[in-house]
């Protein structure tokens, strides 16, 4: 029987601070005492934990991790990179949600319907993934046991909530300005947002790609084999949660649309939903809340030997991040020694 523990969500004012809040009651785990963490911006903020409790922020300056068990990082890589390892050294068990420890050899990358065999050796330390790899994964780890990934083509279509609180905020207010004829304003994103389609999340590398086209590829890698070859696109669109996936994937070995419906349906966290119909596939808006991810459209590739094409949808504030980290939780709480 677990204990209930102390845990500080780091960045609880954020989208998926709260979201992991909302998680963590809807999941029923068990808490001794919830601490909402932000910046001194945040701090003296109020924010409501279940139905009954409402906590008030603390800086991240003032807070002290000594009576921590748990402790959640989702206020971004430079925080994470100053505080996650100082924190995890005074033995609270850290799970942090930015990309900054996600390929460093000794922090676990986990996805625990994928991999939870690798949090063995975490040193109180372990990364989630990227929000579209990990629906990716989720949908590519059932077929790659069966008949071996060789090769991932991907288009990502990815909301703004990925990118925050004040992203979402610009997408409603261009929204609001088109329809009242007044001038839009970019502000968060490079292009206009509203009905518009941006090619572009993150830095631009030298060699053409965005670092969010590298994550997926590199986080792919990590968690399901280094020997699949990886290519894809992010883009950002305007939609506010939810985000989806067009993947084409080769095959070494055979594998037909009857048989990756089968395992995917089998896969705990993935719900198939294609039929070859109107309304036979699921779309953004409707995975928002939800847990599961999506899988339809599964058809043949007939360009190359062995392939399926797929799309691919999830709630990327869901299991896409806030569920998949207290999904981690849940697995570690079950060892008491570990926290």
């Amino acid at each position: 029987m677990t204990k209930a523990l102390n845990i500080a969500v780091v960045g609880a004012t954020g989208n998926v601070g709260r979201e992991i809040i909302r998680t963590l009651v809807e999941r029923n785990f068990k808490v001794r005492r919830l601490d909402a963490v932000a910046s001194e911006n945040s701090a003296g903020k109020e924010i409501s934990f279940g139905n009954d409790e409402i906590l008030k922020v603390i800086n991240i300056k003032d807070y002290d991790f000594s009576d921590c068990d748990l402790a959640f990082f989702t206020a971004g890589g430079k925080l994470s990179r100053e505080l996650c390892k100082k924190v995890a050294a005074k033995g609270v068990m850290v799970i942090d949600c930015s990309s900054y420890f996600r390929m460093d050899k000794d922090v676990p990358l986990i996805i625990p319907e994928i991999n939870a065999a690798a949090m063995s050796g975490h040193h109180n330390l372990i990364a989630t993934p990227n929000c579209a790899a990990t629906q990716m994964l989720m949908a590519l780890a059932p077929l790659h046991k069966h008949a071996k990934v060789k090769r991932v083509v991907a288009s990502t279509y990815q909301s703004v909530s990925g990118a925050g609180k004040a992203a979402m905020d610009e997408l409603f207010a261009q929204t609001k300005s088109t329809f009242s004829y007044s001038p839009i304003e970019a502000q968060v994103f490079h292009k206009q947002i509203s009905f518009n389609l941006i090619p572009h999340i993150g830095d631009f590398l030298d060699d053409g790609d965005t670092d969010e086209e590298v994550k997926v590829v590199n986080e792919i890698k990590k968690i399901l084999d280094p020997a699949i070859e990886v290519a894809v696109t992010c883009v950002r669109v305007p939609v506010f949660i939810g985000h989806s996936v067009a993947m084409n994937v080769e095959f070494e070995d055979a594998i037909s649309v009857k048989k990756a419906r089968e395992l995917l349906a089998k896969f705990p966290g993935v719900v198939v939903h294609d039929n070859v119909e109107d309304f036979g596939y699921i779309t953004p808006k409707e995975a928002v809340n939800y847990d599961d991810v999506y899988v339809s459209r599964i058809r043949p590739d007939k360009s190359v030997k062995h392939g399926l094409n797929m799309w691919v949808v999830s709630d990327n504030l869901r299991k896409g991040a806030a569920l998949n980290a207290v999904q981690i939780a849940e697995v570690l709480a079950k060892d008491i020694k570990t926290l």
